[in-house]
């Protein structure tokens, strides 16, 4: 038979309230019982809801109340993710060359398949993966690892905010969710705490043991590192910095590609759409540039120096001259990087290619001493 009503609910709780107060104990209920002739079983199944624990009840507090209560001090709130779109912007000066094809197809693909890219520095390795991604509209969150990064700047952790603390996902939480490519920026200057991303790489996805929650990979979610060396270090000291990373890391990585620089052709090209796009109509000056890297490259490959002109650096000489409108200038301030003897042997290089160039005439403004 169902369950009679005897007393209105709201009664009961108001009569109990006005003889014991918001807190009462089951002496209290079976003493209520007996001075109106009712059922200590049927009163009881009224005040299930403020049950505190067994013979105490809290008129006040619901025990659903209870229970959000307990869940904000043990489970911390999550901060949304922002709603923004990260395709990244094409590039409409880019020229494809190197890895860029087998990459864009890896990443059309959607198929999870962790790739390495390695080569010299200033040779597109990160460039190319940001335009695959945006020729393919697949969103990018790029990573740049330094030897600090740890499990609390990859996967997340508990920020401050507005007085509360909250869970903020770390960007590879973001691209497991999201399905997006995550790139890992010069990789090899990470230490072991990279090792938090073993389950990742493995496709498997993580748990986020803070707020006991796993987050598994969405459907296009893929990792590509670059790296300046093969994760081995760096045996010449050109790239200082860099770490031998885990063996066992290493191998989560299907594919490695090397890219190398641009041949003659197609760094022209770059230099020349770049140039165009900067209201610099001057092809002669974009292939003396190359001409003159391409020497460079090929004298340090052969051991005769120990510095290089990447494609980076030459790029920053196009800006330079669209700034100063001098060419002379814009070498010789994108190449005051090297040390002097370097800088010099290589002005002397460019006027063997170029001998309208003066250095000589060349006068950069420098602050004076106080």
């Amino acid at each position: 038979m169902p369950f009679q009503p005897v007393v209105k609910k709201e009664e009961l709780i108001s009569d109990l309230q006005n003889l014991y107060g918001s807190k009462i104990t089951t002496a209290d209920v079976k003493g209520y019982c007996a001075s109106r002739d009712l059922k200590y079983y049927t009163i009881t199944r009224y005040l299930k809801d403020f049950k505190v624990t067994r013979g105490k009840w809290n008129l006040k507090v619901t025990t659903k109340k209870v229970a959000e209560i307990e869940r904000s001090y043990q489970a911390p709130s999550v901060q949304p993710p922002e709603q923004q779109s990260l395709i990244p912007t094409k590039d409409d000066t880019f020229v494809q060359f190197g890895s860029f094809t087998d990459v864009k197809k890896i990443i059309q693909s959607k198929l999870f398949y962790p790739t390495f890219i390695t080569g010299l520095s200033g040779n597109g390795k990160t460039f190319s993966v940001e335009q695959a991604c945006a020729t393919l509209k697949r969103e990018l969150i790029r990573v740049n690892i330094t030897i600090e990064t740890d499990e609390d700047d990859l996967i997340g952790g508990f920020r401050l905010v507005n007085g509360q603390t909250v869970w903020h996902n770390g960007p590879v939480i973001e691209a497991l969710e999201r399905g997006a490519i995550l790139l890992l920026d010069e990789i090899d200057l990470a230490s072991n705490k990279i090792l938090c991303l073993q389950s990742v790489l493995e496709g498997n996805g993580v748990f986020l043991k803070k707020i006991g929650r796993y987050v598994k990979p969405a459907k296009g979610f893929n990792v590509i590192a670059t790296a300046n060396t093969k994760g081995k270090g760096s045996d010449d000291g050109r790239f200082i910095g860099t770490n031998v990373l885990n063996e066992a890391f290493l191998e989560r990585f299907p594919v490695t590609f090397e890219q190398s620089y641009p041949s003659v052709k197609t760094e022209f090209k770059i230099l020349k759409g770049l140039a165009d796009t900067l209201n610099v109509k001057d092809d002669d000056f974009c292939q003396r540039l190359v001409d003159w890297g391409d020497i460079i490259r090929k004298t340090f490959y052969d051991g005769g120096i120990e510095e290089i002109i990447s494609t980076r650096r030459l790029v920053h000489i196009i800006r330079a001259y669209a700034i100063f409108k001098n060419k002379a200038k814009a070498i010789e301030v994108c190449v005051n990087r090297f040390d002097d003897e370097t800088k010099q042997a290589f002005m002397e290089l460019y006027d063997k290619v170029d001998a309208d160039v003066d250095f000589e005439k060349t006068e950069i403004d420098t602050i004076p001493n106080v």
